[in-house]
């Protein structure tokens, strides 16, 4: 096998914040460097090679075997054919394309058309390379196959009109309609036993399944298989590298990197087959789980390893005090590590998926601290490094968290918040009390939820043990728009949803509230309907057998990750807008029903003409009505009861695996997308404009400081959702001496204290953000934190960057 160097490159990036060091942080060494600088420089590919394998063991074998033992076969055949790469100075190694940054399609699930290629091959944002002989290659031997045996057209093709009509609307945005549930994230088994154990167990539940009394136990024989031969496709992987690097050693004339190539190779024959010795050894079999998984199945979001730093610590102290893994070696192989997840872009979404979530990020977070599964504190010097290293790497992946409990060391917080200090969005910060909380509300031990954190924004699970399927966005305010419409999109002018009533003939403020109530449970119920059809679609036609061998307790009940194997098994919709919808009904309250400023026909008709000859009128509502996120009640009453609706409208309704689906306020980019398909609302909104973020306060109107805005998010109760983001934007030159590292560290405390679940801070000036707009090519490295992730603000298109720049900036605390 030879090594592809041919990798695509784009202008290497050299921000203000790293000009001195030409880029690079002041921590690395030459390896990391030069890792680092391939990484960043390489510019995003598409590769057909997995498509081209998957579509030809299809097309003769489809119908020979069960389907789950297709996937795994499947599997098997890409990991035994794929092009692999071991690049100079990696310690760290497996891509999932043919080389850095090489992303592969996955045409079982959504087949991109020639139009798609073509327009991923040449836009300018989140562009895609991809050469036009691939293109032919493509058109010819993958998309005749798979046109009407996708996983997108299985769902269009049979989901009702009254579904569609509400999801071309904006009024809720489906996961599943191009890609598998991802958010899913590893506990510590792996580094306690390998897959030829795995394997052991799996034989075990063969050998003893009951074919007289149990009349799934031909199906499970079925899945076991599949996971089986999951198992043997990630070894084959490991082993192919360990050749490839033997043979690269064999050619190497420098004696240093002779011996790193026979590690890389001793390493490989070891890991994922059996458990890991090393620190060296433990990273790479995360590595291979995570590659497996991301191979065989493409998830919402990539794997996750969780508490990396607990899953490693016992490594790191042996070795530590063994005296054969120094810090400065722990650090240089976490570094690569770093570095090999920022060379796994997203695979590119199209249609509606792409303009609600257009970003490379494929948002894997590093959980760092936290608590461990007796409750102790989770914070070991493996957890510093971490921090170390994303403040020298300044990447866009992986993303990070920090776990901050009431055990957790001041010292440890005034780490991380030292590192937020620096301006790139990460780490943001959770709050383990909460969020314990909230699992343990959703049925799970106290062990397991002590165990799980976030898997990749905001929500949270029990890591290794569940599948927390996050279907889709709810766009709140898109909800209560059609209500004041009579079921009509006024955007279009279709039907979305269903007659609620006339509101110019509404006399009160509760026949206005009741008619949005009635409104939203129709649509939830509808989202519903659908997301366990789709459901129902994953579970029969893409099993992830390796994922399963992964998550307790898909072995012993024979079933797959996504058909109720893992222990817990939870659906999410991620409810955006609440501070738009909050304001807006805040408007018609106060000033309509109450004050009787003006009549609702007079605000309904400015509305529909987005205001113009109106700025009077818009004016008096933007300074004169209480806003959500000041410690205002009069606001905050109606987003507590517009969140405790929506807790009531979504908790507890039944998905297909015996659970339930459950309220999370989650938006990434879908809080833009949703802005573009409304119009004006009664806030002041005007139309095209985003709407208000997970549970963060509409832009600009949090005119009392972050203080005021912490108070009024916890009269939220958090422990009903499955999590909740707040964005914050801070002055930089608010954070400069060490005394302000501690008001932000109290401001966090403060918040978790009062009971709330996330937080996440941008430190930039809008300054910056109109510089950076007008001469990108001098803040090539700026990174900014858009919703659960940061990005480059130069990738975001100009709605995601004015996004930010709206954001309120804070001058103090």
């Amino acid at each position: 096998m030879t090594i592809d160097k041919t990798i695509p490159q784009r202008a290497a990036k050299s921000g203000s914040n790293f000009d001195k060091n030409n880029g690079q942080g002041p921590g690395m060494n030459e390896r990391i460097k030069q890792l680092r600088k391939v990484s960043v420089d390489t510019e995003p590919s598409l590769s057909i090679e997995r498509a081209l394998i998957e579509t030809e063991f299809y097309k003769e074998n489809y119908g020979k075997y069960s389907i789950p033992v297709l996937r795994a076969k499947t599997f098997y055949e890409i990991c035994k054919h794929k092009t692999i790469y071991i690049g100079d100075g990696e310690l760290i190694v497996g891509e999932r394309g043919p080389s850095p940054k090489s992303v592969p399609t996955f045409p079982e699930l959504t087949c991109h058309s020639v139009d798609d290629l073509n327009v991923l091959n040449t836009r300018e944002l989140q562009r895609y390379t991809i050469s036009q002989e691939d293109i032919d290659t493509y058109s010819k031997e993958v998309i005749p196959y798979w046109e009407g045996r996708t996983q997108r057209e299985r769902i269009f093709n049979h989901v009702p009109e009254e579904w569609k009509a509400a999801y071309e609307a904006g009024l809720f945005t489906e996961f599943m309609e191009q890609r598998a549930p991802g958010h899913t994230t590893l506990d510590g088994k792996i580094y306690k036993k390998g897959l030829l154990e795995f394997k052991k167990d799996i034989q075990d539940h063969i050998d003893r399944l009951d074919y007289m009394n149990d009349d799934e136990a031909t199906d499970k024989l079925e899945e076991l298989q599949a996971m089986a031969i999951s198992c043997d496709a990630a070894i084959l992987l490991s082993e192919r590298h360990a050749d490839m690097a033997e043979e690269l050693a064999a050619k190497e004339n420098d004696e240093s990197r002779k011996a790193e190539l026979l590690n890389i190779a001793e390493v490989c024959r070891w890991v994922p087959a059996n458990a890991p010795r090393t620190f060296w050894e433990a990273i790479q079999m995360y590595w291979w789980m995570h590659l497996g998984t991301i191979t065989e199945l493409n998830g919402w979001d990539a794997m996750n390893p969780g508490h990396f730093d607990q899953h490693l610590e016992p490594f790191y102290n042996r070795e530590s005090a063994e005296g054969t893994l120094s810090r400065d070696e722990a650090k240089e192989l976490l570094s690569c590590f770093w570095i090999k997840v920022n060379n796994q872009p997203a695979p590119p979404k199209v249609g509606i998926t792409a303009r609600e979530s257009g970003t490379y990020n494929d948002f894997t977070n590093i959980n760092i601290g936290g608590v461990r599964k007796d409750g102790s504190d989770g914070v070991s010097e493996v957890s510093y490094i971490m921090l170390d290293i994303i403040e020298d790497l300044h990447i866009l992946q992986p993303g990070s968290s920090i776990h901050i409990s009431s055990r957790t060391p001041e010292r440890f917080l005034k780490a991380g918040c030292n590192v937020i200090r620096q301006g790139h969005g990460y780490p943001s910060v959770f709050n383990p009390d909460v969020y314990i909380m909230e699992m343990l509300g959703h049925g799970k031990s106290i062990e397991d939820a002590r165990e799980g954190g976030c898997s990749g924004c905001i929500e949270v699970g029990a890591f290794g043990k569940e599948a927390y399927v996050l279907t889709g966005y709810l766009n709140v305010p898109k909800i209560l728009e059609v209500t004041l419409n009579n079921g009509i999109d006024p955007v279009t002018g279709k039907k979305a949803g269903i007659e609620t009533g006339d509101p110019r003939t509404f006399t009160s403020y509760n026949e206005l509230y009741e008619a949005f109530l009635k409104q939203l449970n129709f649509v939830v119920d509808q989202k519903i309907r659908v997301s366990n059809y789709i459901d129902r679609m994953f579970a029969k036609y893409a099993p992830a057998p390796l994922l399963s061998v992964l998550t307790d307790d898909c072995i012993a009940r024979g079933r797959d990750y996504y058909n109720a194997g893992p222990r817990y098994n939870t659906n999410y919709i991620q409810c955006t807008g609440l501070g738009t919808v909050t304001d807006s009904l805040s408007t018609l309250k106060k000033h309509v029903f109450e004050d009787k400023n003006f009549g609702i026909d007079t605000v309904l008709d400015a509305v529909a003409i987005n205001f113009e000859g109106e700025e009077v009128l818009r004016q008096t509502i933007l300074n004169n009505t209480p806003f959500f996120g000041n410690d205002d009640d009069y606001a905050d009453d109606i987003a507590l009861k517009v969140y405790n609706d929506l807790f009531a409208a979504i908790d507890g309704k039944p998905n297909t695996k015996g659970e339930t689906f459950h309220l999370n306020m989650l938006s990434t980019t879908c809080h833009v997308y949703f802005g573009k398909v409304m119009g004006a609302t009664p806030n002041g909104r005007l139309a095209g404009k985003s709407i208000s973020d997970g549970t963060s306060p509409s832009h600009g109107c949090d005119t009392h400081g972050p203080s005021a805005v912490i108070r009024s998010l916890t009269k939220l109760d958090h422990t009903k959702s499955g999590g909740t983001l707040l964005n914050q934007r801070f002055l930089p030159s608010l954070l400069k001496r060490d005394e302000d590292i501690a008001k932000l560290s109290k401001l966090i405390r403060s918040y978790f204290s009062l009971g709330g679940h996330h937080i996440q801070f941008n430190i930039v000036d809008t300054a910056t953000l109109l510089a950076a707009q007008k001469t990108p090519e001098d803040y090539k490295d700026l990174l900014v934190r858009m919703a659960g992730y940061s990005d480059y603000f130069n990738d975001m298109n100009a709605d995601l960057q004015q996004e930010v720049i709206d954001r309120t900036e804070n001058e103090s605390f």
